[in-house]
């Protein structure tokens, strides 16, 4: 329920020329901790003016942090082993600014863990061993977890338990060898491009055109590009900043190209003027991610491609592709996707590795030629490397430390 202050402070507007419709003046909205407990209240609520509740949720995100007792409410509802020690963790993640969804996950997974460790009868952490993480790996493993979501409940378990370490709760012999989750090594679903053109195709409506284009050239995720401004598109420029990326916080530039700024140029035209957001549905602020995920599986079924696998975050992987097929350097995709780190950018390089697609045609036009006789053998550049390591080996016999001394000729040594 929300509190009667609260709720005083929601002054209902109305928009001119325009039938009276329940509304918030978005410069109205406070930004107090107190206030920012209702915000799930008004969520539920239906409403349609200029600065909806769609909108002040996501400015609100931006100006003030939800509170750090909107994050613990989860571990309210029962009584867990621990759950003092878990409480003060989030709080050490929450001063330290982590994002809403690392202090959501924090709390979800470390909930598990702990109503885990109830379930096998440990009643204190400190009886916490290294067994016990690993029984909670296979736990989630039987549950049919996906292995990157084991490895990451297990990153917040190891985070957690480093934190027990530094409160003196429990040995540091627990994580002396560290329990590894391996993840398949899966190459990037990227689009075909004739599948591109045919999904293009069937793309009428401007702004949904406009959003598959800017995916398509740009590299962003879809997240990101939910959340850019009208103020961080430049089209006489022909790029987009980005002032801070979804998963590491680090802000970039990306650009344009000629079909995406005119793609951009007519939905500019048509969308409604006042919205903050660069994209929004009719009647909200913003556009989620739930209803581009829908829309983007309505035009895969248009085009006839809704067997192959491809979703919005393919988008990312077709112009990384693409890009390294066009011969830009490795370091500079890296720098277009966000990568913190090349080899995650250097997974695209092994799908996308022209020389080496050419250098199998061009053995295997030889081969299915029958331009290969004779026996097996090495290569002549290998034969000669190897004949001239085996001269360099070391002679079997050593060498004495001190030589003897040979006598003179026509004489004896001195």
């Amino acid at each position: 329920m929300t509190s009667p202050e609260a709720q005083s402070r929601l002054r209902p507007t109305k928009r001119r020329g325009s039938p009276a419709k329940p509304g918030f003046r978005f410069g109205t909205l406070p930004t107090d901790q107190a206030w920012l407990s209702t915000l799930p209240f008004l969520l539920l609520e239906e409403v349609n003016t200029p600065g909806t509740v769609s909108e002040a949720r996501s400015v609100l995100r931006e100006r003030e942090r939800a509170s750090l007792e909107y994050y613990l409410r989860p571990l309210q509802e029962k009584e867990l082993p621990g759950r003092e020690e878990l409480e003060r963790h989030v709080q050490e993640k929450y001063r330290r600014s982590y994002k809403p969804n690392t202090l959501r996950g924090t709390v979800e997974s470390g909930k598990q863990f702990l109503s885990f460790l109830r379930e096998i009868g440990r009643e204190k952490l400190a009886e916490l061993n290294r067994q016990d993480i690993e029984a909670f790996v296979e736990r989630q493993q039987d549950r049919g977890m996906k292995p990157r979501t084991v490895k990451t409940r297990l990153g917040v378990v190891h985070a957690f338990v480093r934190f027990l370490i530094r409160e003196a709760v429990v040995d540091s012999k627990i994580l002396d060898r560290k329990i590894q989750v391996k993840l398949p090594e899966n190459l990037p679903r990227a689009m075909d491009p004739a599948d591109v053109r045919q999904l293009l195709c069937g793309i009428e409506r401007t702004r949904d055109r406009a959003m598959v284009l800017v995916l398509l050239r740009t590299g962003m995720r879809i997240g990101e590009l939910l959340n850019t401004k009208l103020r961080d598109v430049h089209l006489e420029k022909l790029r987009i900043e980005i002032p801070q990326a979804q998963k590491n916080s680090v802000g970039r530039v990306v650009y344009l190209s000629n079909d995406a700024r005119d793609a951009l140029r007519a939905w500019l035209c048509e969308r409604e003027p006042h919205r903050t957001f660069l994209f929004h549905t009719q009647g909200r602020g913003t556009m989620g991610y739930a209803i581009a995920r829908v829309l983007f599986q309505k035009y895969l079924v248009q085009a006839g491609l809704q067997d192959r696998g491809y979703t919005l975050h393919s988008l990312r992987h077709t112009f990384a592709s693409e890009m390294l097929n066009a011969g830009m350097r490795l370091e500079c995709v890296q720098q277009l996707l966000g990568h913190t780190h090349i080899e995650v950018t250097r997974r695209y390089a092994r799908l996308t590795d022209v020389t080496r697609e050419e250098e199998y045609f061009r053995a295997m036009e030889i081969i299915e030629k029958g331009g290969i006789h004779g026996h097996y053998q090495l290569d002549p550049e290998l034969q000669a490397i190897l004949e001239e390591k085996k001269l360099l080996r070391p002679h079997p016999n050593a060498l004495p430390e001190r030589p003897e001394t040979v006598p003179g000729v026509g004489g004896r040594a001195d």
